[in-house]
């Protein structure tokens, strides 16, 4: 089945079969960021920016992203959002693996996109408050003209 999409800003013909992993079709045309994982959509290593939302790969076939926008970790870490990304987690001492990185990053990018998101409250779980209360900054602040200003706040 030809299925066209458009893959990290180019336009291209997908060959696959139509219930093929979109995930297994992304790896064979060239991208490694897609990894399996779990194969069942929660560990985050294939996740792809599917017409601007985050998605498993692993979880969609191929035969129903026909036209559809198709971003991987691969082309997005060129662009200023990741760099905002990667600095707002490094300021938070965030330390990525690179297995889930897709996951995180891409999360990130949606949370950071909601309309009138003036800041968001992260509440550490309290088994959590005793052993890690000094290893988390108090807040995190990131700044990029695409974003606006966003605070998270960690208590």
């Amino acid at each position: 089945m030809k299925i066209p999409v458009t893959l990290n800003g180019n336009r291209i013909i997908l060959d696959a079969h139509a219930d093929e992993s979109l995930m297994k079709v992304l790896h064979k045309n060239g991208c490694p960021s897609v990894k399996s994982g779990c194969s069942g959509g929660f560990c985050g290593a294939c996740t792809i920016l599917l017409d601007d939302k985050p998605a498993a790969a692993c979880k969609i076939p191929a035969g129903i992203v026909r036209d559809s926008d198709i971003v991987t970790l691969d082309y997005f870490t060129k662009t200023e959002e990741y760099s905002t990304i990667m600095a707002g987690f490094q300021k938070a001492g965030i330390k990525l693996c690179g297995y889930c990185t897709a996951g995180k990053v891409f999360s990130t990018y949606q949370i950071l996109k909601l309309p009138n998101l003036l800041s968001l409250r992260y509440r550490r779980p309290a088994h959590l408050q005793i052993q890690r209360q000094n290893q988390l900054p108090d807040s995190l602040d990131l700044d990029s003209d695409k974003f606006s200003r966003r605070t998270f706040r960690f208590e």
